[in-house]
């Protein structure tokens, strides 16, 4: 029962953390770090992966009627909506990047890149980042404010953005997606709603190639705590799109940046010189 309560925690955690752009890995890791769950090593490998499909399927469902290309017209006849159809072609060209990379180098990334000293030092650089962008833009238009004005070199540009989540833990693939489209001149909405789509393909990718690799045998127990950390993680998905939504209608990222700021000199206090 212990271990379950930690998938919820965990669920919560990675709900909350994987839309923000704070890394919803690098609080994984850190929440790893002071409430270990009592798995193999290789399950916990695989549920830190798998857990974000729950937060993948919120997308799924609250952007359904942009995402899905087939559409009922009123004489009830399936249309190809060849819009939604192009814009999949611009998110599969924008995982590309990730995707070589985390097919060739996961396992090296995850032994040598995935500890508490580059969680921290990713989270404060992103974090300036974000501060340094937002400043730049400030009182400027974007000329990017409809996914339908992205085009591929765009699209591609931002996937090479995407690469730097994929190799250091901490970065935040949302955050690394919404810095590279924010400096490509793209609108706060359609950078937050281009990330939301790229993570689709990506994390299920990534979580088939975690599953195989772990084996589709599970004890009792650990489905019992995949399952729980999926429909929390989608639960408070749902919550938290909406919520970022909303505000970045009225405000920008900053908040996000200060926040990475402070909770990585706090990891580097923590583990680097109490603990």
């Amino acid at each position: 029962m212990l271990e379950i309560l930690k998938a919820v925690v965990y669920g919560i955690v990675e709900g909350i953390t994987e839309w923000l752009p704070v890394s919803s890995t690098g609080h994984m890791i850190l929440l790893e770090e002071v409430m270990p769950m009592k798995v193999s090593q290789e399950f916990w490998n695989m549920f830190l992966v798998v857990v974000q499909l729950g937060a993948i399927l919120a997308v799924v469902l609250l952007f359904w009627n942009q995402i899905f290309p087939l559409h009922r017209n009123r004489r009830r006849q399936i249309r190809i909506d060849w819009d939604i159809v192009n814009l999949w072609g611009k998110i599969l060209v924008a995982c590309i990047p990730a995707g070589i990379v985390g097919v060739l180098f996961d396992d090296w990334l995850e032994e040598h890149l995935y500890n508490f000293w580059v969680v921290a030092i990713m989270l404060i650089l992103v974090g300036i980042v974000f501060i340094v962008v937002e400043n730049r833009n400030r009182g400027a238009r974007p000329r990017i404010c409809s996914t339908e004005d992205l085009d591929y070199r765009v699209a591609l540009l931002i996937g090479v953005f995407q690469l730097a989540a994929a190799v250091f833990p901490g970065t935040s693939r949302s955050g690394a997606t919404i810095i590279g489209a924010l400096m490509l001149g793209v609108s706060r909405t359609v950078a937050a709603e281009f990330t939301f789509y790229l993570a689709i393909p990506v994390m299920f990718g990534a979580s088939l190639l975690k599953l195989l690799s772990f084996g589709l045998t599970f004890t009792s127990m650990e489905l019992s705590i995949l399952l729980t950390g999926m429909v929390v993680s989608f639960v408070v998905s749902v919550v938290v799109i909406r919520f970022l939504m909303g505000y970045i209608k009225k405000h920008d990222f900053k908040v996000f940046g200060w926040y990475r700021i402070i909770l990585g000199g706090l990891v580097l206090l923590y583990f680097g010189v109490l603990a």
